[in-house]
């Protein structure tokens, strides 16, 4: 009880007319990383469709799709999309100074793996909707791939 009403007050008027801008801030860089998975994710599977429309080898689909299913633990694929969440760090900054905000890493950390989640989930629900169409006509396949993409995508 004695200690409520002074926090409140301090964060009422050195926090909380700030939230709206940090959060505008923060939220540059994280929505940046979460597009550049979104389209790491179409540029892999849009190369799936152009390599089955030139080759259309079954064998080699299948060798892509399972490329395609360890992307989220590609590193080296993966990097842009978390260089782009590294700006929280400078970001982060300021932040440190002004409201003693800590653990900065495990901020940027975090955010990468909700990133690594996110491709991980949007791989397993590609294979899970584009699996039952592997057996179809080759002609379609590319269509097919392309639809499930799109429903993945939304």
């Amino acid at each position: 009880a004695t200690v409520s009403e002074p926090a409140q007050k301090c964060c009422t008027e050195n926090i909380q007319p700030f939230l709206t801008s940090i959060l505008e801030e923060l939220m540059g860089p994280v929505s940046s990383g979460f597009t550049e998975v979104r389209s790491l994710f179409d540029k892999e599977v849009n190369e799936i469709i152009q390599d089955f429309q030139e080759t259309n080898d079954v064998t080699k689909l299948k060798e892509n799709m399972d490329h395609l299913m360890n992307l989220p633990f590609n590193s080296v694929k993966m990097e842009p999309c978390y260089l782009k969440v590294n700006l929280l760090q400078e970001l982060l900054q300021d932040l440190k100074s002004r409201f003693k905000v800590y653990h900065i890493d495990f901020v940027i950390q975090r955010t990468q793996t909700f990133m690594q989640e996110l491709m991980a989930n949007a791989v397993y629900t590609f294979e899970q909707l584009f699996s039952p169409s592997r057996q179809a006509d080759s002609a379609k396949v590319a269509t097919t791939i392309e639809k499930v993409k799109l429903r993945v995508l939304k």
